[in-house]
């Protein structure tokens, strides 16, 4: 007896549908996977999306979550599992995986201890797709950047940080609420290491092509009357008083890894903050990743934009490389 389907659907062909041109998998779906999950989903940048994680209960009921939603989007395969195959022919591979730091827990033990969770992802990830594009999210995100560079075997194009994307969006939407302009159109750059270390371009900040520093020479400095540089402090001390009120944050990485992914899939070449390999730029002499102005597309990082910075702006992101070279140098098993 045939079946309702088999009755209401006359099939023209038998061929297999085709493989996805746009997947993307997240790995790790805590509050910061999941929020870059919706924010992928909800602008439509994928064809299918995967989630990997070693938690089966959650990761099932993650994906039940979303494929309930699926009137609403407009991806029509959403699967997951703890076996890496579905991941296989990722286009871009967000991983959010890692270990928390825990109290009176040195910043070089927690990396180190990372270091041996992304041992068990890395290669796999790389294994069932070696043309993707990683972005890498874990904190300290700088430094498993370049561990995750050094695992995947990857050339350095296609190993990225989210980097600074998210301080520069902060950063944006602070002058914004000063200047009562909208963040889109308040220009600047937060670059060097996503956390304390990082550089606000002070020289850089523009509204409709105005560098603020024309208006006020002291803009950004220690002498500016209107103390401009206490929104880079507020930038710093954002994600500190985000984890304070609420435990953690989520939703602004999960909007900034999208946007991130966007300029990868439709192949935008937009210039996004974010961590890659700077040995040889403004005399930087290690392998280590900070974040600098990057042009992104579907061939992943292919340039970075040559920022023509202040003498002192040099000197604090030569310092945030030495912060990042200090725990680097001593990690084991790489």
């Amino acid at each position: 007896m045939a079946t309702i389907q088999e009755k209401l659907i006359n099939h023209v062909t038998d061929e297999q549908p085709p493989a996805p041109t746009n997947k993307v998998t997240i790995v790790g779906v805590g509050q910061v996977g999941m929020a870059c999950a919706i924010s992928i989903l909800q602008r439509d940048l994928c064809d299918e999306l995967a989630l990997v994680d070693i938690l089966a209960d959650k990761l099932k009921g993650e994906m039940m979550d979303l494929q309930h939603g699926s009137l609403f989007l407009k991806t029509h395969k959403i699967v997951s599992d703890t076996d890496y195959a579905v991941s296989a022919n990722s286009r871009v591979v967000i991983v959010t995986g890692g270990v928390r730091q825990q109290e009176g827990e040195s910043r070089l033990n927690l990396v180190q201890r990372n270091v041996s969770v992304f041992k068990g992802i890395i290669p796999k990830v790389v294994q069932y797709s070696p043309n993707c594009t990683i972005i890498v999210v874990s904190n300290p995100v700088d430094v498993m950047t370049y561990v995750t560079w050094k695992l995947s075997g990857l050339p350095k194009h296609r190993v990225i940080g989210s980097g600074t994307n998210l301080d520069s969006a902060r950063f944006r939407y602070l002058m914004s609420e000063k200047l009562g302009v909208h963040a889109s159109s308040c220009h600047g750059y937060v670059l060097g290491e996503h956390g304390d270390s990082s550089v606000a371009v002070w020289s850089g900040v523009n509204v409709a092509g105005v560098p603020l520093q024309t208006l006020n020479a002291d803009f950004g400095s220690d002498k500016d009357p209107e103390n401009w540089k206490e929104v880079h402090k507020l930038v710093v001390d954002s994600a500190y008083e985000v984890i304070k009120l609420k435990g953690y944050t989520n939703w602004a990485i999960g909007l900034s890894v999208a946007e991130l992914t966007e300029s990868i899939v439709k192949n935008l070449s937009r210039v996004h903050p974010v961590s890659t390999m700077v040995k040889g730029m403004y005399g930087i002499s290690e392998e280590v990743f900070l974040s600098l102005p990057c042009v992104l597309n579907a061939n992943g990082l292919t340039s970075v934009i040559n920022q023509k910075l202040k003498d002192d702006e040099v000197a604090q992101l030569k310092k945030s490389a030495d912060t990042l070279w200090g725990i680097q140098k001593d990690l084991k098993d790489l």
